[in-house]
């Protein structure tokens, strides 16, 4: 972010980006007809885990306007993934969006393919979700030494534990408070989805659970002054609650609700305490809220108060919020899309209401130097999906280590995790994104910039994006490079090592693409109660909005590829009558401004 050299000679891209948080769009250049055009995109994205199943969800629809006017062409759709766990696991598939064929299983890995081709584009998103065959609770260590290239030339190691067969597992019993921002930015369609979720996480809980509503703005609103028991008639008293007190106003204080609910909490007996905080805001304490959560961890009791947060829209500072899950030893999500607030949230109860192992410990590592783990506050275990660890160390690392926790009927858990060199799994591209936001979340609360440089570092390195780091992309001269090879001149290759794309390569042209990272939230639009989403959008291309609103008003409008596609379908003599009844038209719209401006001028 800070190289002068990228911002003085780049060019600042005009078009492409990010719609939305799940829409990207890519400006394709004028080409020559009969040019083949390939394009590729590499992403990164979680699996789903559910039920016991992780599923694997990809875009792979493609509306009728992508398809090319005319007869019809033979297109060809391939599909070709690998599944790759640890080695010994049994892998299960267990449903398929497209037939795809089994080309290899070993033990831990499997490969599919499906090529074939067709008259029209995939109408279906691909789907492929699988299991891994497990009756207790699972896990393993995956070690990886670092290659030549990298900046820390410590070893890397991967640690995860499985839930295993959920139907056999007995979840913690919970007292969880609910902190809700009320403030003025959380208006209309915000802050009904949030009551719609929070009615249904209600719902979900079991009757021995208890429960608790704190709203808050500038001031805090109790539903009760104790812990209620999660009863139908509870449940229905705090639905109507809402309903008369979510009354939208006033500014943003965070501080003083989750004090509250901390020291309700602090007295559980047999159960989890969970706060739940909820926020679309950012406040100036944040770091003396950090500070007061931990003071809270660190206080002797057996199970202290989980805090789960979930952020709303891009104001807030979501790297704070991730720092005080962290703390909390629970977990993070956020709907940077305001459209996904209902379902993001209950995804994240979901993970909240099924916890299944607490306190988890490793052994005291003695022969490891440097170690470092993230999160460094590792958080409980749960159904809703397996329990991920990574980091660096130096030294021998022992051939077993084992894993202590606390189990939902308080009896202790043990298990000696197996040790593992990984071969074809890239321990670091898998760690790499998450390692990123945890370092980021930790530099923003220490204010350290020797992490700043850190995470940047990571992130050229395995080139996905940080806050401090932009996107260059080099873009060929391909008339300038022409020219010099028929002159027998040598001429530069292209480098795509990300550390060098500040470079100025010759034949090439720098263009800077927009900093996609969600920030450390906005006082100032907090303060003023922006609602979330009020941010300015890129502007969606021309081509973008004819395509998506084809024939939505066909008396209005009509698109130019619907009005290709019916031309080709017309006959000649259809189409000489059209177009002498255009001429015909045009003739007659000439005549007409002739009588009206040139003739009628005569009379003034």
């Amino acid at each position: 972010m800070e190289d002068n050299s990228v911002n003085e000679n780049a060019t600042i891209a005009q078009q492409g980006g990010f719609l939305k948080s799940n829409i990207f769009t890519l400006t394709v250049p004028q080409i020559d007809g009969g040019t083949n055009l390939s394009i590729k995109i590499q992403w990164s994205q979680k699996i789903v885990n559910c039920n016991g199943e992780l599923t694997l969800n990809v875009p792979f629809t493609f509306p009728e306007f992508v398809t090319p006017a005319g007869k019809k062409m033979s297109k060809k759709e391939k599909i070709q993934i690998n599944v790759e766990a640890v080695a010994g696991s049994e892998l299960l598939c267990r449903t398929m969006s497209h037939p795809l064929k089994e080309m290899r299983r070993d033990a831990g890995s499997i490969g599919f393919l499906y090529d074939s081709q067709v008259l029209s584009w995939s109408n279906t998103d691909f789907s492929f979700s699988y299991a891994v065959s497990s009756s207790r609770i699972d896990g393993g260590v995956l070690l990886q030494s670092a290659s030549v290239h990298d900046f820390d030339q410590r070893e890397m190691f991967y640690m995860y534990l499985s839930p295993g067969d959920i139907h056999r597992k007995k979840v913690f019993r919970k007292d969880i408070i609910f902190v809700i921002d009320i403030s003025g930015s959380m208006q209309g369609k915000l802050i009904d989805d949030t009551k719609n979720a929070l009615s249904s996480a209600l719902s979900k809980l079991n009757p021995d659970d208890s429960f608790n509503i704190i709203a808050f703005n500038g001031e805090s609103y109790l539903f009760s002054k104790s812990m209620e028991p999660a009863s139908s008639d509870a449940v229905e008293k705090a639905t109507e609650w809402m309903d008369v007190n979510f009354v939208i106003g006033g500014g943003t204080n965070i501080l003083r609700p989750l004090n509250t609910a901390i020291e309700m909490l602090s007295g559980a007996q047999s159960s989890v305490p969970i706060i739940f905080l909820v926020t679309d805001g950012t406040v100036e304490d944040e770091r003396q809220i950090c500070d007061l959560v931990k003071n809270h961890m660190t206080n002797g009791e057996s199970i202290c108060p989980r805090v789960y947060t979930f952020g709303i829209g891009s104001f807030c500072n979501h790297y704070f919020l991730r720092m005080l899950a962290a703390i909390g030893r629970g977990q993070y999500d956020a709907a940077v899309d305001v459209d996904l607030v209902e379902p993001r949230m209950l995804t994240l109860f979901e993970k909240a209401s099924s916890l299944i192992l607490a306190n988890i410990k490793m052994d005291v590592l003695d022969d490891i130097d440097q170690l470092e783990v993230y999160p460094s506050h590792i958080p409980d275990l749960s159904t809703e999906g397996p329990l991920i660890l990574s980091g660096r160390y130096k030294g021998n690392f022992p051939e077993t280590v084992k894993v202590k926790g606390i189990m939902a009927d308080f009896s202790d858990f043990v298990i000696d995790m197996k040790i593992q060199t990984a071969k074809d799994i890239p321990v670091q591209r898998v760690c790499a994104r998450d390692q990123i936001e945890h370092l980021t979340a930790q530099a923003w609360l220490s204010e350290n910039k020797q992490l700043e440089q850190q995470v940047a570092k990571l992130s050229l390195q395995t080139g996905f994006m940080s806050e401090y780091t932009r996107m260059v992309v080099l873009e060929n001269d391909h008339l300038k490079k022409a020219k010099e090879s028929a002159g027998g001149k040598e001429v530069s290759k292209k480098s795509h090592a990300p550390h060098e794309a500040n470079t100025n390569v010759q034949g090439q042209r720098m263009i800077l693409l927009p900093h996609i990272g969600v920030g450390f939230g906005n006082l100032t639009a907090t303060a003023e109660n922006t609602p979330p989403g009020a941010e300015k959008m890129l502007e969606m291309p021309e081509i973008f909005k004819a395509a998506s609103n084809c024939c939505s008003t066909l008396c209005s409008y009509c698109c130019c590829m619907c009005c290709i596609q019916c031309f080709t379908r017309m006959n000649n003599q259809c189409l000489t009558a059209l177009t002498q009844l255009c001429v015909g038209i045009g003739c007659f719209g000439c005549l007409t401004c002739c009588s009206d401006i040139c003739c009628g001028g005569n009379d003034s």
